[in-house]
Parts: C-alpha cells; structure tokens; sequence
C-alpha cells in the first residue's frame, strides 16, 4: 500500500459508526453496492478484513477494531481544524487511556495520574485495571496510550515498546496496632515470628523481598499472598498480619488505615514505570505524569 485512500476510509468509518452499510448509505447518500465495493478496496489496500459477520449483522474484526480507532481520530481531528479554521471553539478534551496494573496501590497510581488534571487544557482520563500481560496486549493494539506498571517489558513482548522509569522507593513494614508490639523490637528477624502477607511470586517487590528475607536468616510466617494490592492492604489493615509497602506511600497509608511503622528497608526498591510505543513521550498529558513523578512524587 502506497498511500491511504481517505475516501475509502471514510466510507468504513461511517459505516462502523452507523452501524450497518443501509445506514451508511443513507447517511453518505450513495447505494449500497458503492459503499461495499470501497470498503472492499480498502481491505485488498490493507490486506486485512475489517468486517465480519455476525448473524444479520456486520461486526469489525480485531484489525478492523484498530482501523476505527485511528480512523475516528483522523475524522475527528479534521472536524476540529474546519471549527478552528471558521473560529468555533472545539471544546473537545485532550482523552488519555491508561492501564493500570492491579498490583500498583491504588494511592501511588492516583498520585501519578492526578497531574494529567492539573494541565491547563481539559483533559479526559480514562483508567483500565488488569493483570500487567493483558494491559501490555492491550497496549500493542493500541487500546490504551500508555501502561502504568511495576516492572519494566521483557525482551520476550513481541512489540516494541518503551519503558520510561518513573521513580523508586524503599519499602516500609507496617501493620495493624495490635501485632506492631510483638515484632518491633528485634526487626528484622522478628519478622519471622508474626504472620505475613506477600505480594505473590509474579510481582517483582516479592522476589526482592525474598531475597531480601534469605540474606538475613529470616523465614516468615506467610498466611497471604495476594496479586491485588487493595486487598492484601484491607487484609492487613484488619489485623491480619504484616505487610510491606513502599515508602513513598507510608505515611498517608498509616494515617488512613490506622496502621503502625515497623521498620524501613532501603536495599528492597519498588520500581515505577511508564510503558509506551513511541519512545519520546509526545502527549502533554503523559509528559505532565513523568514530569511530576520525577521531580516531586518520588523526591518526597
């Protein structure tokens, strides 16, 4: 394919977001064998089928699926640049769509999205939650701008992407009132005498934490792990056992769920990271959330 036929993809949007080629054809004032014969060309141009069908109706494949989304930012923006140009204002906010991956806290990814609000112009923030390997599939057919996570894309992820280091932060051992009097005294080979709750094996702090826990002799009583970080927190902020959280994050987690400090480790880091497909973060929204994080979110 040498160039894109705009023509061609304007008929496939329409008929996408119309629902159907009847209504298309009404909306576009053509027949209905004009409008099949374009998006036919539009498919032999891009080698991929862009419908399918589902019973009496026409659904859009996966690839098809990825063509509307491009092809809805394409239509849209020159809707935008006739409105500038005939000096109506747009009023249309700048959409990010980022996936964050359950095993983030909650607080830390809040406080890493929040900047994108805080841009002078209005910003629309959509938040997907899910397993760091669906958010990464997700990323490759670009149904989300950008991934929120806590380790960096192996060399094994079939698409080129990019990860952009956030910021790390030590870990803090906390838990609820009643247990920090058995272990505080004596931290860390007390640790091994109170039950504990563990990130679980996949997640990248836990293998730290292991290796952390086997340099100093000390064998913990693990009654939990969990890959959802809110709930391994309401489970010891109920007085479960003791938990680790990073640092950055100590303190406003100890003031919400009345938790108590059993020590800190600084050797044991928590990483955070952007994950994109370009390399040089080119949406202000995204630039606003590294911005911040470095200077200010893991300065703290």
């Amino acid at each position: 394919m040498d160039w894109l036929n705009y023509h061609h993809l304007l008929y496939f949007w329409t008929v996408a977001r119309a629902g159907g080629l009847a209504a298309a054809a009404k909306e576009l004032h053509l027949s209905l064998p004009t409008i099949s014969v374009q998006i036919r060309r539009l498919e032999e141009s891009l080698g991929e089928k862009l419908f399918e069908r589902a019973g009496r109706r026409l659904a859009l494949t996966e690839v098809g699926k990825v063509v509307y989304r491009f092809a809805d930012e394409i239509f849209t923006l020159g809707r935008e640049m006739v409105d500038t140009l005939e000096g109506r204002p747009t009023g249309r906010p700048l959409r990010l769509i980022v996936g964050v991956a359950d095993v983030l806290p909650k607080i830390v990814a809040h406080r890493l999205i929040a900047p994108a609000l805080d841009l002078p112009e209005r910003v629309h923030v959509v938040c997907r939650e899910a397993s760091p390997e669906r958010l990464l599939m997700a990323l490759a057919s670009q149904e989300l701008d950008v991934v929120l996570t806590d380790a960096p894309v192996g060399a094994d992820f079939k698409v080129r992407a990019h990860n952009h280091l956030l910021g790390e932060s030590g870990m803090s051992f906390v838990c609820a009132p009643g247990l920090a009097r058995r272990c505080r005294r004596g931290f860390p080979r007390s640790l091994a005498e109170i039950p504990m709750l563990l990130p679980t094996e996949n997640m990248a702090v836990r293998r730290d934490l292991d290796q952390w826990f086997a340099a100093r002799g000390v064998r913990p009583d693990i009654v939990g792990e969990f890959e959802d970080y809110a709930l391994l927190r309401e489970f010891g902020a109920s007085g479960h056992g003791v938990f680790a959280v990073p640092s950055v994050i100590e303190r406003p987690l100890r003031r919400a769920y009345h938790l108590e400090l059993i020590g800190r480790v600084g050797t044991v880091r928590a990483r955070f990271y952007v994950i994109s497909l370009e390399r040089r973060i080119k949406n202000p929204a995204v630039a606003a959330i590294c911005d911040v994080a470095r200077a200010k979110v893991f300065r703290e």
